[in-house]
């Protein structure tokens, strides 16, 4: 069985995971002084964020330099010895790799400022004279997915007023053009380089924003999920050339891609047998905590793989996105960028209660399933952060009307009654984001011998997918007998899951006993918002 198929795969948000050197920014040897933790907890893989040198200017998905490592996180040394460490407790390790756009402070660049218009060093981005009597207007109507144009002015070197360069997400990460076969070529090498050093797989970011359409033509509807820089098909070609690579390196090498793609049968499109291996499923981390809402999902996700014969997954929380305790304990369950709800009124134990449910569902549904560092711990998105410590671009561009991802992306709390709550080694500089006052509850330590903490739950559920061969990859069986509020499904060989989405409690199916509830029982009924493991047959 290829381990993607089935495997339990960890985020870590590497600035944000643990500080080994005291300087409130997490890193390489903070990490490494967990790994015993996240072998303990029961998964198969890490999925590390971009480790790369990088100015910061949106959390290192800025890349300066993609064969080396940041120095504030250690050495190209400390990550051959994590690969190495997580090897030998047989923890695979899943790194990013950012090939839509690059840093403004990459080489090719400053070159490419340097070199003026018409350069080959342009040649390499979207540089394009611009609109107007004088260029004074962007080439486009294109806009930032960080808010405001997509399209910046340079100063030539000359100090004239220049060409624009496009990038889709902030000004310092101006778009690669992949039409260029040297932009190509140096992805194949980078490629080659970690593949080398030992990484079992690659997440890729924007992995449907690479090509853009040709003569980058006006959106003409904005509402329309079809853009002119997303899911055009020359994309496929790219990722076949990877295939190629990564098939070629002894044990199984994944591509896991990171794409909001609404049309199913367009995301199918990346998961062919020539193409990647699998693919973030975003439609059941935004969906509500429905019943109907869920299992339409669920069905859509199932239909949509199989042609292509490929595993599912199941995410309910990333660096991205709102945290699911806090989403599920709103009114409004689901999750969109449009509107991150910041600040609406949330229900904390609700909400709790919840994301064990919904965590015990994600890891019963057939294929793999990614856990967002934290989500172990029960915590909550803080959104209570002081305005002068934001540094998501996604506040700044916005013009601050958009509070952006600051609120997922604060350092964990290991253990101690006060920040920085273990994330650090004593008498250490201040995490680079606050921590609230009132985390001693949801540290790890605290949870670690406490059999009805979130962190037992998650330690349950994981070693249970490791012992049930019912769980992972394989399919499933609606049951009926239950109310519309309420999903059931069966999964071979004598495996029931029962999740309870309405207001009462419900009777649970015959069965030969319990194997994890994540919620107590109600006088052997199910109580609302409460998922059960059984052994049936």
């Amino acid at each position: 069985m290829r381990w993607w198929r089935s495997a339990a795969i960890y985020q870590v948000y590497l600035q944000s995971f643990a500080d080994g050197n005291g300087d409130g920014i997490g890193d390489l040897a903070g990490l490494r002084q967990r790994l015993p933790y996240l072998a303990d907890l029961g998964i198969d893989a890490i999925w590390i964020t971009p480790w790369y040198p990088s100015p910061m200017a949106d959390a290192g998905y800025d890349v300066s330099d993609y064969r080396s490592i940041e120095p504030k996180y250690g050495t190209l040394a400390e990550a051959e010895a994590v690969i190495a460490e997580a090897h030998e407790k047989n923890l695979r390790i899943v790194l990013d790799i950012v090939p839509n756009h690059c840093s403004d402070a990459h080489p090719w660049f400053v070159d490419a400022l340097a070199g003026g218009p018409g350069s080959p060093a342009r040649e390499l981005f979207w540089f394009r004279d611009g609109r107007g009597e004088n260029g004074e207007l962007p080439p486009n109507n294109w806009r930032s997915r960080f808010g405001g144009p997509a399209w910046t002015r340079v100063t030539e070197p000359d100090g004239s007023p220049g060409q624009w360069y496009l990038h889709i997400f902030s000004p310092e990460q101006p778009d690669l053009n992949w039409d260029n076969s040297r932009v190509r070529k140096e992805f194949e090498d980078i490629l080659r380089f970690w593949l080398e050093r030992g990484v079992d797989g690659l997440r890729i970011d924007v992995a449907d924003g690479l090509v853009k359409q040709d003569g980058l033509p006006d959106i003409v509807d904005f509402e329309s999920p079809a853009t002119p820089y997303f899911d055009q098909d020359g994309v496929h070609e790219i990722y076949r050339s990877w295939r190629k690579i990564s098939d070629a390196y002894d044990g199984d090498r994944a591509f896991v891609a990171e794409m909001w793609q609404p049309d199913p049968d367009r995301f199918a499109r990346y998961l062919r047998s020539d193409e990647l291996h699998t693919a973030f499923n975003f439609d059941f981390l935004s969906c509500q905590w429905k019943a109907g809402a869920l299992r339409a999902v669920v069905d859509r996700t199932l239909a949509t793989h199989a042609p292509v014969q490929a595993a599912p997954s199941w995410v309910l929380s990333n660096h991205d996105v709102t945290r699911h305790v806090t989403r599920y304990g709103r009114e409004d369950t689901g999750f969109d960028f449009g509107d991150r709800q910041h600040g609406a009124p949330t229900d904390r134990a609700l909400g709790t209660r919840r994301a064990r449910a919904a965590a015990l569902l994600a890891m019963a549904l057939p294929g793999s399933v990614y856990l967002y560092q934290g989500e172990e711990f029960g915590l909550a998105e803080v959104e209570d952060l002081p305005d002068e410590v934001r540094q998501d671009p996604v506040w700044t561009r916005s013009g601050h009307t958009d509070r952006g991802r600051d609120g997922c992306r604060v350092p964990l709390p290991w253990s101690g009654s006060a920040p920085p709550y273990g994330f650090s080694p004593p008498d250490s500089a201040a995490p680079w984001l606050p921590q609230p006052a009132d985390w001693s509850d949801v540290t790890m330590s605290a949870q670690a011998t406490d059999p009805g903490s979130m962190l037992a739950l998650y330690r349950a559920a994981l070693g249970l997918r490791r012992t049930e061969t019912a769980l992972g990859d394989g399919d499933l069986r609606w049951s009926g007998g239950f109310g519309p509020d309420v999903l059931a499904f069966e999964r071979d060989p004598s495996f029931a899951c029962v999740v309870n989405l309405s207001a009462t409690p419900v009777g649970l199916p015959k069965h030969r006993h319990i194997l994890l509830s994540s919620s107590p029982l109600d006088s052997g009924l199910l109580p609302p918002d409460t998922t059960v493991w059984l052994r049936i047959g």
